[in-house]
């Protein structure tokens, strides 16, 4: 019961903690006269992955590398159907056009380098398939142009992010508290995922897929759901189309140079889906209203959502 209790239990330590941290970085970085395009773009977007990259690391160094890698996959998932599509119910989303022609296609071709990296046993071969230090330093690369790119963005279209000061003191506090409660949250999930994994005859890959991805995704679900509640589309898509870039090059690269990540090639159906959501999202762009997500494509997408994560259910 205890194991339970903390694993619901981390899920506010892993978002408290990105919060405390996020809002104390920001106020320091602020102090030494940082901008605040810089602090959004660095602090807030690291920060807000802060719970998938604790997760992920704790569950590669367990050994757990379905756990892992169904996480992300589950997140991506999950941001684009569930929160994109809670979003849209709320308030129908403009979308601006580059995200439609750039950002998108990114996501799309972030999903096709994690299929073509991590299918070793497809393409090579081999015995195994494994997202190795190599790979994760390609997935590195990959992320460092993306940021060369929306920081080059975010420039044009002069998008920055509002940020309040606390004492240097505090600030510290909440940062050293952030970490520690990123690091207790994320320790109790991984713990717990693996323990109902093995209690209900459940597979890693199944509670990363499900459970955990939703959990690690609360924070992007809280803020498009805000944003689209004050009508400001930008912030929901980009908060969501930016994540699952940050979910697959950062967080996957970071992982796999800590350490290597065995792939099941199991989880190629939910790579594909993957890809095919991100097509469909891409699509509703020129169905109906153009450059505007609706209410009954956000429909349409959760109920999408429902029956995925019946079908995974059931396939176990």
């Amino acid at each position: 019961m205890l194991t339970y209790t903390l694993f619901i239990v981390g899920f506010y330590f892993l978002i408290k903690g990105a919060d405390w941290l996020i809002e104390g970085a920001s106020s320091v970085a602020k102090k030494f006269k940082v901008s605040n395009l810089m602090i959004g773009l660095t602090v807030v977007s690291f920060g807000t992955s802060a719970p998938e990259l604790v997760v992920n690391i704790l569950a590669s160094f367990k050994g757990s590398s379905d756990l892992a890698i169904g996480n992300i996959i589950g997140s991506n998932i999950a941001n684009i159907l569930l929160i994109l599509g809670i979003a849209a119910i709320i308030f129908p989303l403009a979308v601006r056009k580059g995200t439609v022609n750039k950002e998108i296609p990114l996501n799309l071709l972030a999903v096709f380098v994690l299929w073509l990296l991590a299918n070793d046993q497809l393409i090579d071969n081999v015995v195994f398939s494994t997202l190795s230090r190599i790979d994760g330093a390609i997935f590195l690369a990959f992320f460092v142009i993306f940021m060369y790119y929306t920081l080059g963005l975010s420039k044009v279209e002069g998008e920055s992010e509002e940020v309040e000061k606390y004492s240097l003191w505090k600030s510290i506090l909440m940062i050293v508290g952030g970490i520690v409660a990123l690091a207790l949250g994320g320790q109790w999930i991984v713990d717990g995922a693996i323990k109902i994994a093995f209690k209900f005859g459940m597979s890693e890959s199944l509670v990363g897929l499900t459970i955990v991805a939703v959990g690690t995704s609360l924070p992007e679900l809280a803020a498009s759901a805000m944003a689209a509640y004050k009508h400001k589309a930008d912030i929901a898509i980009g908060n969501v189309v930016g994540s699952n870039v940050f979910n697959i090059f950062w967080i996957l690269g970071a992982s796999a140079i800590i350490r290597p990540i065995i792939f099941s090639p199991a989880l190629n159906f939910d790579i594909y889906f993957m890809a095919f959501i991100t097509v469909l999202l891409f699509l509703f762009m020129f169905i109906g209203k153009k450059m505007i997500l609706q209410r009954w494509q956000g429909v349409t997408m959760v109920f999408v959502y429902i029956f995925y994560i019946g079908y995974i259910i059931i396939r176990g």
